[in-house]
Parts: C-alpha cells; structure tokens; sequence
C-alpha cells in the first residue's frame, strides 16, 4: 500500500468518526446560555453580617452550598420588587427541579434598614414563597457588598418622608454555592415597560449555569 492510499485511508476513518461523533453524541445546547451576562472570573464577597427575616444571623456561609438569585430591593418598592418577585416565584417550582447537589434559593437583599425590620421583612417575603430569604442590614454592611456584586442603590430623597423611596438595580444576581459572584440577569430597559428580569429567561438558563 503506497503513503498516498495510505494517507486517504486515514483521512476517510477520521471523517467517518467526527460523522458518528456528531450524531451519536451531538454537542449539547444545554451547556449554552442565552441571557445571562455571566462574568470573565467569579466575584469573591466581602465579609459581611446581616439579619434575615426570622431576626437570625446571615453571613455568607448562608450563601454556601446553593446556587443563590440574589436581588436587590425594599419592601416598600411600588413596581420593580414586587413584580421581580412575583417573576421568581412563577418559576421557582421549575428551578427546584433542576438536578444538582446544590438547590436554588432566592434572596431578597433589602437596601432600607429603616423600615425593612426582621417583621416586617418576613410578613413581605412570605406573601410570595415561604422557602424565599430576605435579609439586611447596617449600610456600612449592605453598600460594599452590593457593589461588590456589581449592584448599587442610593436614597432618592431624605428618609425624614415616610414615603421615601430607593433607587436600586433591578438585575437578579447569580451566587455560587462557593458564595462567588457568577454574573447577573439584566432587564431589558424598553420604554414604557418594567424593567424587569424576567422568570423563562432565568429558568431557561439556570441548568446551563449550574452544569459549570
């Protein structure tokens, strides 16, 4: 056999095996992600100490050995809370469904110590799931660990209204069960419409993310 029927030989094998490759065990879609704006390298958090909604500590070893969606709100927010809320917990039955080691939890980050107390905070959070978390805290404790998720929020007006309100993000944090920033779900900002993440996209991702 000559080096050129040889070499064709060759080829036509390695052909027929990327061919049955392919069709055996086609690439899998379920790896991608379509909405996710997951970050270069994972978020270490700071050291933080807050209190949740049953008045019990919450540190980042809460954070540890879920996949966390963190969000960031006020029980007194007219629109984006609420509907963002409302938003996860359509959907939360489908995320416990997704085969991992590490479940999914929801977490409310409440950016108004004020008027957001422990009570007040389990009353809110138990009208949409009462397997959903909110916590907060000291702004000293909540300003760098918002940011440090690359959210914000600032006081819109002075807190001596009783009607203030809160500018915040609206985007749903992913936290590893590491209790590592991943990257985020970022609304669309249509004119005229909520800026809201939205619940399909959200589910629709979440396998792939926590297959990584």
């Amino acid at each position: 056999m000559s080096r050129l029927q040889a070499g064709l030989i060759a080829f036509v094998a390695l052909v027929i095996g990327v061919v049955l490759a392919i069709n055996i065990a086609p690439p899998s879609e379920n790896n991608k992600t379509q909405h996710v704006n997951l970050y270069p390298q994972v978020r270490a958090l700071p050291d933080f100490q807050l209190v949740d909604h049953n008045n019990q500590s919450f540190t980042s070893e809460n954070l540890k050995g879920y996949w966390s969606l963190v969000f960031v709100g006020y029980t007194y927010c007219p629109d984006i809370c609420p509907t963002t809320l409302a938003e996860l917990n359509n959907v939360y039955p489908e995320l416990q469904k997704i085969p991992t080691d590490f479940p999914v939890q929801v977490v409310l980050l409440s950016v108004d110590p004020k008027r957001d107390t422990p009570e007040r905070l389990n009353e809110y959070i138990n009208f949409f799931h009462p397997d959903f978390i909110a916590v907060s805290g000291e702004h000293s404790q909540l300003f760098p660990l918002v940011r440090a998720m690359g959210m914000m929020y600032s006081m819109s007006e002075s807190t001596d209204n009783p009607n203030y309100l809160v500018d915040h993000s609206s985007s749903v944090v992913v936290v590893n069960p590491n209790a590592q920033v991943v990257g985020r779900f970022k609304p669309e900002f249509v004119v005229g419409k909520l800026p809201i993440s939205e619940g399909q996209k959200i589910l629709a991702d979440m396998p792939a993310i926590m297959s990584q």
